[in-house]
């Protein structure tokens, strides 16, 4: 007996799948091109292709849907605190590390535009799955806190460059590759991390032994850890290693695993070290400093990775809204969802723009003051902008699917619960925006040279000189600690308006200014973005 069929299913979009997630992506690709970049020469387009395949996109989901968990001790009683993961989280790892993305700027020979081009594949991999990004991006940044330590950089650089993914639960000298986390915060300062209490005392050499409890130690699988503790000189960076130089597993003793909103494919754990073996990174007393080189890579990684996180929503709204008919016409055709898609395809392009216009900096940061003073000022705003920014876009991108973008099935809630992380991680909203004030006001002569270059280029734009002003005006009022956000989203308004101007259609450029800068942003899709339309969705997903 056949089975009963109420009707044909008719009307449903196809799945989204097998595309070139960078082909089909006109902003990205003309930001590359700014920026210095061909996407053929760096192999970006077979990247957007394989990251776009159905198979690494079901990848993202598989990871999410099976979390990682804590196996604290064996069968025969012995401590062993590793954390399995799903096999398609070390499918990804894989992949991710085999294209560099943990390490291609520490290349040699180094690239000129080695920040650049990495941006682009960190933006694109994480709209596919972003927890794994974790580790990627600490692997990354941690070199740049170990430099303070020349002879530990010599022992782990080889490793960090490596592209040969090594899960192995083995001491890092026997490994083929290795990744790199951190520990900070503890649970009585949380962002006040002079507030530490975890105690390290000295051994032998730069060798010292750390007691206390780490709050949230993120990707705890890593091969070693940057952590920051309180010792004789004061608070301090230490590299606290899985297993002793004597090859025995260190005193890293996981309590738990967060159950997190969001960024479910990564562990994220509570630590306490016992004695734990320890090797001092820079100074004593200068653990702030040392790690704060680290902080401004990982910043640029959430405000990129956050841009990816909305380019890849507004890709899924798109291709709903190309596919689905409503009223005799399809949604792409409907006015209304044609401001809503616009307005997004305005917002993640601005976002991809700023993004990879930081990465530049950091390309020419050595060799350029003004750039050098631009990445200081300009990256913890597209932080503060972007990430913070992505929530609420995200939420536009699922309500363009309706009730099929509101169900677990879709990609959309995975990426809605990720977007906050980005923003909490590395500086929530306040401590970045405090972070820009105290820079602007410590070197103002700095602050002031960053402004007036980003003016030389969008001066004559709508909004743009009465924001400058406006941010000017706040930035030396009695009230400025009080007005900080305000400051920040300036910043990241005339930044991200720069950004723009570099190379996008000047209609584009104009509407931006005009529902940014010239009067506050209406909610999405109620912005009057006049001639910019067509050009922005034509944009936004080509047809190749």
């Amino acid at each position: 007996m056949l089975p009963f069929e109420t009707h044909d299913v008719l009307n449903q979009t196809p799945p989204f799948g097998d595309v070139n997630l960078i082909a089909i992506n006109q902003p990205l690709l003309d930001a590359l091109k700014a920026n210095g970049v061909d996407p053929e020469a760096e192999e970006l387009i077979p990247f957007g292709a394989a990251w776009g395949s159905a198979e690494r996109l079901d990848l993202g989901r598989l990871a999410n849907e099976n979390t990682p968990k804590l196996r604290t001790h064996d069968a025969r009683g012995y401590r062993i605190d590793a954390v399995e993961f799903h096999p398609a989280y070390h499918v990804l790892m894989r992949a991710s590390m085999e294209d560099g993305l943990h390490a291609s700027t520490w290349d040699e020979p180094r690239s000129g535009h080695a920040h650049v081009t990495r941006a682009a594949r960190i933006y694109t991999a994480a709209g596919v799955e972003s927890g794994h990004i974790c580790p990627i991006t600490m692997t990354h940044a941690a070199a740049a806190a170990l430099a303070a330590s020349p002879n530990r950089l010599a022992d782990w650089l080889p490793k960090i460059r490596s592209r040969a993914y090594d899960s192995r639960v083995i001491p890092f000298w026997e490994k083929s590759a290795v990744t790199l986390g951190m520990g900070m915060t503890e649970k009585q300062g949380g962002t006040d991390v002079r507030a530490n209490t975890t105690q390290a005392v000295p051994k032998t050499g730069d060798e010292y032994a750390l007691t206390g409890h780490k709050w949230f130690m993120s990707a705890p699988m890593c091969d070693a850890f940057l952590v920051l503790a309180q010792a004789p000189g004061g608070l301090t960076c230490f590299l606290v290693p899985r297993f002793r130089p004597d090859g025995s597993l260190n005193t890293l003793r996981l309590q738990r695993l967060k159950d997190k909103l969001g960024n479910r494919s990564n562990a994220s754990s509570e630590v306490e070290l016992h004695d734990a073996f320890a090797w001092r990174i820079g100074e004593a007393g200068h653990g702030v400093r040392t790690i704060i080189e680290m902080v401004q890579l990982t910043r640029l990684d959430c405000a990129v990775a956050s841009a990816g996180l909305v380019r890849m929503g507004l890709a899924l709204a798109m291709h709903h809204a190309r596919h689905r008919g409503v009223f005799q016409k399809k949604l792409i055709d409907q006015p209304a969802m044609r401001m809503v898609l616009a307005d997004l395809a305005l917002e993640s392009e601005a976002m991809t723009a700023l993004g990879l216009r930081v990465a530049h900096s950091f390309d020419l940061q050595q060799a350029d003051d003004h750039e050098a003073a631009y990445a200081r000022l300009v990256t913890p705003a597209a932080k503060f902008g972007i990430c913070k920014s992505a929530p609420r876009l995200l939420y536009e991108a699922m309500e363009c699917l309706g009730g099929n973008g509101y169900v677990e099935e879709s990609a959309l809630p995975r990426l809605y619960r990720e977007a906050p992380v980005n923003a909490i991680w590395e500086g929530s909203g306040n401590v970045i925006a405090l972070d820009i004030l105290r820079a602007e006001t410590r070197e103002p002569e700095v602050a002031t040279a960053v402004l007036e270059r980003l003016m030389a280029d969008i001066r004559d734009l709508p909004g743009a000189s009465d924001a400058a002003r406006d941010m000017v005006m706040a930035l030396h009022s009695p009230e400025a600690e009080a007005r900080a956000r305000s400051i920040a989203e300036r910043l990241f308004l005339l930044a991200a308006t720069a950004a723009l101007a570099r190379f996008a259609p000047p209609e584009i450029t104009q509407a931006y200014a005009l529902t940014r800068l010239a009067s506050p942003a209406r909610m999405i899709g109620a912005n009057d973005l006049g001639p910019a339309v067509n050009p922005l969705l034509e944009r936004a997903f080509m047809a190749i």
